[in-house]
């Protein structure tokens, strides 16, 4: 469920050489290896590390990073599941266009994650994650959840979400 998939690497060179990229405040080289200690490729899973490099990446404005840096505060992984701090990046990121942190916010406003329930809020983020996956899959589950709440809203609700997203898509 992460934004940003890692290339294939060639072993521990490849390592080596993103570690000295990302200590040296590369954003991308961040990103991919908070991945890596995340999900445990190439080096040993280590919460830990993952939140550092994801933060340091994400405060350079790097919306993979954002959204994974939410992605494990929703979750409660290496940190307390904490829900202010998953919407803040979530946020950040979804502003940026990131499909990922639009579908998250739109699960989060679905369920009253953090923020009152809200399917109106909901429906628009569905929508924008919809229309700006790159990937077939996730395109798929916004597309999924997006018509599900529909079928549980009224259509003044949904022609008000659909303007949101509209709205916000001008910005």
């Amino acid at each position: 469920m992460f934004a940003f998939a890692a290339p294939v690497w060639g072993g521990a060179d490849y390592v080596d050489s993103l570690k000295n990229r990302a200590a040296q405040g590369e954003a991308k080289a961040q990103t991919i290896l908070g991945l890596l200690y995340d999900e445990g490729r190439g080096v040993p899973q280590d919460y830990t590390e993952a939140l550092k490099w994801y933060h340091l990446a994400a405060a350079q404005g790097e919306a993979p990073a954002q959204h994974n840096l939410g992605f494990m505060y929703y979750e409660g992984r290496g940190v307390p599941q904490d829900y202010a701090e998953a919407l803040k990046w979530f946020r950040l990121a979804a502003a940026q266009g990131d499909a990922l942190a639009q579908y998250h916010l739109g699960l989060m406003y679905a369920k009253g994650y953090g923020v009152p329930q809200n399917h109106i809020e909901a429906h628009k983020w569905f929508n924008l994650a919809a229309a700006s996956s790159t990937s077939k899959p996730n395109r798929d589950r916004a597309v999924e959840a997006r018509d599900k709440l529909a079928a549980r809203m009224t259509p003044a609700q949904l022609a008000e979400a659909q303007k949101l997203a509209r709205d916000w898509k001008k910005q």
